[in-house]
This record gives structure tokens, sequence and C-alpha cells, in this order.
């Protein structure tokens, strides 16, 4: 029993460990929130289970350590709603970024964002002209764009060297007009029009070279940011899905040391059942 009790505690143990992991995703998140991806609330529920997993993984360890019933009792019921919760963000973060993905352009190195492609609640949210005013702005002050510029032995790179850049899809939706517009290159963030062409898409008007304003109102800058998002929040979701299987591991064996713990309180021996016990002993004449 002390061996079950001993094992318990080392996961527990591990379990800590983890949750610095799931921490470490959500601050992940959080730095991107602030610099990249501009979205300033899906990092949070990752960050409280987290901080809660830490929390409960102390007191498991504790109990196990320590055979304190309570403890352990309490350990197990809170992971099992930390455990439901993370099934449910898992599911959640899929579900809302399920939608859209980058378009392939001809000769070229970058994808192109459309809005249409994406659909649902975090599509809603992105849109939302009071929200996406606090979006906007976070992408200007983080200079995203700005940062787009290169040189090379100090000349600034040509068109085909600038066509065949891997960019992240807000440098692709927000910091340059769509290919469709027919724009001339100037740089990188200067385009000129091209009187020739007459393009539908909206956003070929909604282009300035104003540094201030580029496409933030683009309907490409808004795909851009959740193509963003679906790329950051894929990348945390399988590591949650590894934590989540090793927490339902630990959360078995931790049943088992409870289990324990509770024949010690009952005075019962490691090893008999309480029917061996309870039965009368026999009176020899």
């Amino acid at each position: 029993m002390r061996t079950s009790n001993h094992l318990i505690g080392l996961l527990n143990f591990l379990t800590f460990l983890l949750s610095i992991v799931i921490l470490g995703g959500g601050i992940w998140l959080s730095s991107r929130a602030n610099s990249t991806d501009c979205l300033k609330f899906l990092q949070w529920p990752l960050i409280v289970i987290g901080a809660s997993i830490m929390v409960v993984s102390l007191a498991g360890f504790a109990g196990a350590c320590y055979r304190n019933t309570f403890l352990m009792w309490l350990y197990l019921f809170v992971m099992f709603f930390i455990i439901a919760a993370l099934i449910g963000f898992i599911i959640f973060a899929y579900a809302v970024t399920d939608k859209g993905s980058g378009r392939p352009v001809l000769n070229k190195g970058y994808l192109e964002y459309y809005l249409q492609d994406y659909s649902g609640w975090l599509k809603d949210r992105v849109v939302d002209e009071s929200y996406w005013a606090k979006i906007s702005s976070c992408i200007r002050d983080s200079k995203v764009c700005s940062k787009t510029g290169r040189t090379f032995n100090g000349v600034p790179e040509t068109y085909d060297m600038f066509s065949m850049r891997k960019l992240s899809p807000i440098e692709s939706g927000c910091c340059k007009p769509p290919t469709e517009c027919g724009y001339v290159y100037v740089n990188e963030t200067l385009w000129n029009p091209d009187s020739g062409l007459a393009a539908t898409n909206l956003d070929c008007s909604r282009w300035s070279n104003d540094q201030q304003m580029l496409c933030y109102q683009c309907d490409s800058c808004k795909a851009g940011v959740l193509g963003s998002l679906k790329k950051s929040w894929r990348k945390v979701s399988v590591i949650n899905i590894v934590v989540l299987i090793l927490l339902v591991i630990f959360y078995v064996i931790g049943c088992a040391a409870f289990r324990n713990n509770k024949k010690i309180d009952n005075d019962e021996p490691y090893g008999e059942a309480r029917m061996t016990k309870t039965q009368p002993s026999r009176i020899h004449l």
C-alpha cells in the first residue's frame, strides 16, 4: 500500500510539472495576444486550468504521501472537474478554429486569406466593429507591418523576392493589398494602384499607403487574424491533448490510492477484503 501511495505522490509531482506546461502555453498565447494575434481573452481559460492543476496536484501529493484521506478526496473531486473543463476547452478550441485556411496564390510563396472562408463564433467576435477597433489598434501598435521590410546588402528586396516570402497570416492579410487587386509594388508596405485593372474585391478600395491605415480595415486582415489564431491554437491543443491523457491516467491511479487510504481509516489490513474481516471467528471446544 505504501508503494501505491508513493507512486501517486510521484505522479502528482509529475502532474505539477504538467501544470507548468499548460501555464507556459497560456503565457505563450498571452504574449502573442499582446504582440501578434491581438485577441486577448482566449488564453485566460488555459491559464486558469493550469493554475488549478498546479494547486490540486500539490494537495494530491500531500494526501498521498501523508495518507490524508480528506486531501485525497479533495484532489479527486476537484481534478474530476478540471479534467472535464480541459476536455470542454479542447473541444471548444477545435470548434471555433475549425473553418478556414489560407489559399495558395499562383507563383507566390505566401497564402492569402478570405473572410468568407471562416464562420462561427470566433469570426463573429473578430468582425464586431467595436472589437475589431481594438484588434486593429493592437496590430498597428505592434508594428508587425513595418517589420516586414528587408534589405540585402543595403538594397531593398525586389518584388520577385517579396513574392517568394512565407508571410504570416497577419502580414499577408493586413500589410499588403490582395494580389488580385493588381497593385504595383514599391516596397513591402507601399503599393500604387494600376488604373488598367478593375477588381471586384472591396479590399482593393480599402487599401491605403498611409502607414497608419494600410489594410487594417480590410476583410483580408480580419481573415489573417483568424488564420493566425488557428495556427496558434492548434499548436497549443496538441499539447493539451497529451496532458489530458496523462491526467486521466493519474486520476485513475489516484482513485486506487484513495481506496487504500480508506482501508487504513477502517483499520483494514492491506490485501484483506472486508468480507473476510467481518466473518465471526469460530469457537473451538
